[in-house]
């Protein structure tokens, strides 16, 4: 028997309460629960919005990095609403004061975020590399990072025509001499900033 799934209009989904903690994504309509992550998951987080928020103080940009906080909502694909909470999110710092008399998210009419992360988690991967990836890229997100702690690599997509080139970026050193490869950030040049640091939330291993 086809239990028939309730989907929810995006007027709805921001109104939803359903009395517990549970934190939800809009996807075509649907709740999707999110899921509690590891503590690695968590470290990660926390550390790269410290790592951003003292790269911007550093470079004295009006932006603000933001941990799980902000909706990214994305156009209809058909009839229903998508809309996702980056676990990470860097935006211009006025946009997000904008947002304190209303709800915490970048609507279709709004700048895009500047950068967004995901860090993969089991239940996450083809939606991480996949769906979000397409999504990101219709809202024209310049830079979108997959932080994969499962296959120990930080994969950063860059926004080019409409669509994401990638580059990988792993805990090895590839050029043999005892450094691994910082990341190429076109968004944040001057990020001083390794895989290896981010896959293990700034803990020297």
């Amino acid at each position: 028997m086809t239990i028939a799934t309730k989907r929810f209009s995006f007027v709805e989904y921001l109104a939803y309460d359903d009395g517990t903690d549970t934190r939800y994504e809009l996807v075509d309509g649907e709740l999707v629960e999110m899921g509690v992550g590891t503590g690695l998951h968590g470290a990660i987080l926390k550390y790269l919005e410290k790592v951003f928020e003292v790269g911007i103080a550093r470079l004295g940009l009006l932006w603000v990095s933001l941990a799980a906080l902000v909706s990214v909502r994305s156009p209809r694909s058909g009839r229903w609403d998508t809309s996702r909470i980056p676990d990470v999110v860097m935006l211009l710092a006025e946009q997000w004061q904008a947002m304190r008399q209303r709800e915490a998210v970048v609507e279709l009419n709004d700048p895009a975020p500047l950068l967004v992360v995901e860090v993969v988690s089991e239940s996450t991967k083809t939606t991480d590399y996949r769906y979000k990836q397409v999504e990101y890229a219709v809202r024209d997100i310049p830079e979108y990072w997959v932080v994969d702690p499962l296959a120990a690599k930080v994969t950063v997509f860059t926004l080019l025509e409409g669509m994401y080139d990638r580059t990988e970026f792993t805990g090895s050193d590839p050029s043999g001499n005892g450094e691994a490869a910082r990341l190429q950030s076109p968004t944040f040049s001057d990020l001083q900033l390794t895989a290896a640091q981010i896959l293990n939330a700034g803990e020297v291993v």
